[in-house]
């Protein structure tokens, strides 16, 4: 059986979460019916110390929520050259709020301060307005990394400074918090909006909540409800979602160990070039291009039932999440040493 290393949303419902969602009272979550929804917008809301939440399909739409929430048509947002917002949301922002996107060269897809003030535009009708900064915490496209609370504040203090807004694209904030020690009040207390997807690392079967205040979130509903994501009796995914809130946060931990067996290993091996620092369940690394394409690298796993995925620019990415093992890891890393022993060019 293949260990699936190509990302965290191919996880499967354990047993104790497929019962929390057989029990879920449910009801009609457009009329704001659902007690399951609403027991878990409340649940998140209170956890992040902010006033209210918003269930979702998915990250895309809560971030793409998020980004018409706080522009007007001709805006500009501030985000990492490398950012999924911009990168794999299709366009999306331009799509759905006609506004563009000032791209900046952050260190793995961490910004600072200085280049947020930086690229704020003047008030001139040649230019775009700037009306807000998107973080992404912890960065995808930079294997995983996370951004200190120090330099938020930096970032925070500029937005308020010129009235911009400030969006948390948090898909694995939840690794980043348990990788930090910090908690999710402290990020709570420094956006204007967060989304937080559950699919991931916390391993429920769908959907992301979208968190601000109780008027972002009003006028949130109504772009959800244009954007198609309006939903029934969505309580029994809602019921996954808060049952992970409540037992799978802690174990990311074990992930992260876990992407620090591989990385460790990884290092050792003559066809690998470069890994990039693990923080979290990231795992992102190039192969050495005398041994292997990253197009060989995933084949010649895959023949060994290990997958994984092509990550751009020469590197490929391992994903470590709760339905991994350490016997899988050990599976993983025997297969690094049968690459490790194949001759130079033969891959």
């Amino acid at each position: 059986m293949a260990i699936d290393f190509r990302s965290d949303t191919v996880t499967v419902p354990t047993a104790a979460m497929k019962e929390a969602m057989i029990q879920a009272q449910v009801g009609d979550d457009m009329y704001g019916e659902d007690p399951a929804v609403n027991a878990l917008q409340e649940q998140a809301a209170e956890m992040f110390g902010m006033e209210a939440g918003l269930f979702c399909p998915s990250g895309t739409m809560c971030n793409q929520i998020a980004i018409r929430v706080h522009t007007q048509p001709q805006d500009e947002v501030i985000c990492d050259h490398k950012a999924h917002i911009y990168l794999y949301e299709g366009g999306g922002m331009a799509a759905n709020s006609l506004v563009s996107a000032r791209l900046l060269p952050g260190d793995r897809g961490r910004l600072t301060a200085s280049q947020v003030e930086e690229a704020i535009n003047a008030d001139d009708i040649h230019f775009p307005r700037t009306s807000l900064v998107a973080l992404e915490n912890t960065s995808n496209k930079g294997g995983g990394s996370c951004y200190s609370l120090e330099t938020i504040r930096e970032i925070k203090a500029v937005c308020e400074a010129h009235g911009l807004a400030l969006h948390l694209d948090g898909a694995r904030l939840f690794n980043a918090l348990v990788a930090t020690g910090q908690s999710p009040k402290d990020h709570g207390r420094l956006f204007d909006t967060i989304s937080i997807c559950l699919s991931k690392g916390l391993g429920a079967p769908m959907g992301s909540i979208l968190l601000g205040s109780k008027a972002h979130i009003r006028q949130a509903l109504r772009v959800r409800k244009v954007l198609g994501g309006a939903m029934r009796q969505v309580g029994f995914m809602a019921a996954a979602a808060s049952y992970a809130l409540d037992h799978h946060i802690d174990r990311l931990a074990e992930d992260h160990a876990r992407a620090k067996m591989l990385e460790a290993s990884l290092q050792q091996m003559p066809w690998v070039e470069k890994v990039l620092p693990v923080e979290t369940n990231l795992v992102g690394f190039k192969p050495n291009a005398a041994h292997f394409t990253p197009a060989q690298v995933i084949e010649l796993l895959k023949k060994q039932g290990v997958w994984i995925s092509n990550f751009g620019g020469g590197y490929v990415r391992m994903v470590t999440h709760l339905n991994q093992s350490d016997a899988d890891i050990k599976t993983a890393i025997r297969a690094f040493e049968t690459l490790a022993e194949m001759p130079v060019g033969q891959g």
